[in-house]
């Protein structure tokens, strides 16, 4: 098994032991219950020829992880009264009223059932957020607004990100800076700048598969962006890091995923900083859609930016990557790693998730 640095509570040791039984180059989990850490470990290589340490500060991309990161920046806004998730897009995004879509709302854009699943544009438009959301605000619909779920892997954080741009006149990176992570002190990006890039692992395809890899069939809570093209390769340019493609161009590392999830976990307040109010929060848990999920094929629960999981939430990145929220319990999980496999062979986040049982129950 790898060796890890970091820190654990006794309670907790089931999950550094399943982090090195499956740590194929190199990752972090980090498990935060009431806003503090009770497991913050990291090992293995950042680079795919193995000669690069994994380190306190490296940061990776994290895929859809990144869609609870725009999420909570709607639900700040909703909770300033600010959002009105039962509100038409186009009350604040007046384009967006084209092609018949005055009746798409907000919340349907949060739960992935406003029925435009599909990125048909090439990829270098997603560098260019005038053109990639003037593209989304052309179109039509694919089904009634409301009436169905199918997994908006790419355009949710654009969809999400432009209302968030027509209330505040910033970006979802920096509204998410100056009012979630920088607060929180979170090492959390949505448009990397250069002075981190030094600090960033690459993603490293599945075995056997090289960098223009593009999985071809969602399947799980690591639902791929690749029915968009969207490839490797695509991810680790410079052009990904430097976007702002807010449903899946995160950086981060564990423990600033489980750092700034613990936010709604704990009911809006974090190390005393209040951000959400607790209504605020419970609005991610408001169940929006149920049943079958036209893009992932599969039975799915959606809240509002959140999957619903029984008595969690939160979700998955292609790659591995995930977060899960339990406010019963206080306890955010969060997991990211940069070697990706296949999703329908990927047990990895289960299995930590299954480790992180074994010690809440101490805590109980």
């Amino acid at each position: 098994m790898a060796d890890l640095q970091g820190t654990y509570d006794d309670l907790f040791t089931a999950v550094p032991n399943a982090l090195a039984a499956t740590l194929d180059a190199g990752g972090s989990v980090a498990v935060f219950v009431d806003g503090d850490p009770v497991v913050d470990v990291w090992g293995g290589f950042a680079d795919a020829d193995r000669t690069v340490p994994w380190e306190r500060d490296t940061i990776v991309n994290v895929w859809s992880v990144t869609k609870t990161m725009t999420a909570l920046c709607a639900l700040v806004l909703a909770d300033r009264g600010e959002l009105d998730p039962d509100a038409p897009v186009s009350r604040y995004w007046p384009e967006f009223a084209a092609a018949g879509k005055e009746k798409v709302l907000v919340r349907h854009l949060l739960s992935h059932t406003a029925g435009l699943p599909d990125w048909d544009g090439p990829v270098e438009e997603l560098y260019d957020w005038p053109a990639a959301t003037a593209r989304l605000a052309a179109r039509a619909t694919r089904w009634e607004p409301g009436s169905a779920a199918g997994y908006h892997s790419l355009t949710q954080g654009f969809l999400v990100g432009e209302v968030v741009r027509r209330i505040t006149g910033r970006t979802v990176g920096e509204f998410l800076a100056e009012e979630v992570t920088g607060p929180l002190g979170a090492d959390f990006h949505i448009g990397l700048a250069a002075e981190h890039d030094h600090r960033v692992a690459p993603s490293i395809p599945p075995t056997g598969q090289g960098e223009d890899y593009t999985a071809s069939a969602p399947a799980g809570p690591s639902a791929s962006e690749a029915g968009n093209g969207v490839s490797v390769r695509d991810g680790n340019s410079l052009a990904w890091r430097r976007a702002q493609i807010p449903a899946a161009s995160g950086f981060g590392n564990a423990r600033s995923v489980a750092l700034v999830q613990s936010l709604p976990a704990c009911g809006g307040e974090v190390n005393g900083a209040r951000l959400l109010s607790r209504a605020g929060c419970d609005r991610a848990w408001e169940e929006q859609f149920a049943g079958d999920d036209r893009v992932l094929g599969m039975p799915v629960r959606w809240g509002l930016g959140y999957g619903l999981f029984g008595t969690t939430y939160g979700w998955g990145g292609w790659g591995g990557s995930l977060v899960m929220i339990e406010p019963d319990s206080r306890m955010v999980v969060a997991y990211v790693t940069q070697q990706m496999r296949e999703p329908a062979k990927d047990t990895r986040g289960l299995e930590i998730v299954a480790a992180v049982y074994e010690g809440l129950q101490g805590l109980r």
